[in-house]
């Protein structure tokens, strides 16, 4: 078989893994001839391909980002978009297509079923994806973010400060909720739940008055506070409709500081979450979605995604994945308010 490979939306640490895996298991086991298209569905929608070999794609295992690059083309924002995707498949001869994205091109993806074939791998460093307990490079993103939490614990604590860190997460604080548990946050604001901004000061202010000098916030980008609307830098929406976010870092700290007379400062790690080395976990998970991934390819589960589920590959339906949101578990956002004060 001929079979086409792209990646759309925010890169992710473990898209490579899976490009390697979907190569060489289609080489090796079936003989499959696998092409690339470069940057997600636009290159679906130019025909801008990238052949794909087991020779080289090696040592792409570690390596942050993708090979063959990724956008957020949304093919039914354009006319004919879903013909010209159909039309280029046809010509290329591409038997069939896997799409590694997340709620976006899956969504794309599930739409198009009919029209192609096509298989999906769920991505997403936000781990907000249904169908699957896990997304690769959700635990690298955790990891990075507690890593620089830890190195913000210490010079907090040597300028008395209250440190506010802000983390990705548009709708779900999946990293906020991991990444401030296991960096011991005074405080997680997630999105789930809007924030009273003088509950949040009063925390810390009693945290203070018993002798703690420092503390580290964790927002994510998406937490909203009861008493307003979303911050956003601009107006801006890409082709999915999406508000580009951030700012809510720096409009909790001036409000921490006017409340409580702390010195506050604001830390926003952004897009240093998406790169660099998969921790071992990404690179497990991804190369196992992309080898389940080339198999459901060849027996036909079209229309269908690969997925996580009490520690085995399983498939469903692409409308699972995309027909709502997995957001953060209660009990789990309970354990992190335990530590509050």
């Amino acid at each position: 078989m001929r079979v086409g490979v792209l990646t759309g939306g925010g890169d992710a640490p473990g898209l490579n893994a899976v490009i390697r895996a979907i190569v060489r298991k289609g080489e090796k086991t079936y003989r499959d001839e696998i092409t690339g298209f470069a940057d997600g569905w636009r290159g679906v929608l130019e025909g801008m391909v990238v052949p794909l070999t087991s020779e080289g794609t090696r040592g792409i295992l570690p390596r942050g980002g993708t090979i063959l690059g990724t956008s957020r083309t949304n093919p039914f924002k354009m006319k004919g978009g879903p013909e010209q995707v159909e039309a280029t498949v046809a010509r290329l001869g591409i038997d069939a297509l896997i799409a590694i994205g997340g709620e976006d091109t899956l969504g794309v993806a599930q739409k198009l079923f009919g029209r192609v074939s096509v298989v999906g791998v769920p991505k997403t460093i936000d781990n907000d994806l249904s169908g699957t307990e896990v997304t690769f490079g959700f635990d690298t993103a955790v990891q990075i973010a507690v890593d620089a939490i830890d190195r913000l614990h210490t010079t907090a604590e040597s300028h008395n400060r209250v440190l506010v860190c802000e983390v990705m997460g548009r709708h779900a604080g999946w990293i906020a909720t991991y990444a401030g548990i296991a960096g011991g946050a005074a405080y997680i604001l997630v999105p789930e739940r809007p924030f009273d901004v003088a509950q949040v000061c009063e925390s810390l202010l009693l945290r203070h008055q018993k002798g703690r000098y420092a503390s580290i916030v964790v927002v994510a980008e998406g937490a909203q506070p009861k008493e307003g609307s979303m911050v956003v830098q601009s107006r801006e929406v890409d082709e999915f409709g999406h508000v580009r976010l951030g700012g809510i870092g720096d409009v909790l700290a001036r409000e921490i500081r006017q409340r409580t007379g702390f010195d506050t400062r604001v830390t926003v790690l952004g897009y240093v979450q998406r790169g660099g080395t998969p921790t071992a976990f990404d690179r497990v998970l991804a190369t196992r979605f992309g080898i389940a991934a080339i198999d459901a390819v060849h027996e036909g589960a079209f229309g269908q995604m690969v997925a996580l589920r009490n520690a085995k590959i399983v498939r469903l339906p692409l409308s699972e994945a995309v027909n709502s949101m997995k957001t953060v578990d209660p009990e789990l956002l309970e354990v992190a308010e335990v530590f509050y004060g």
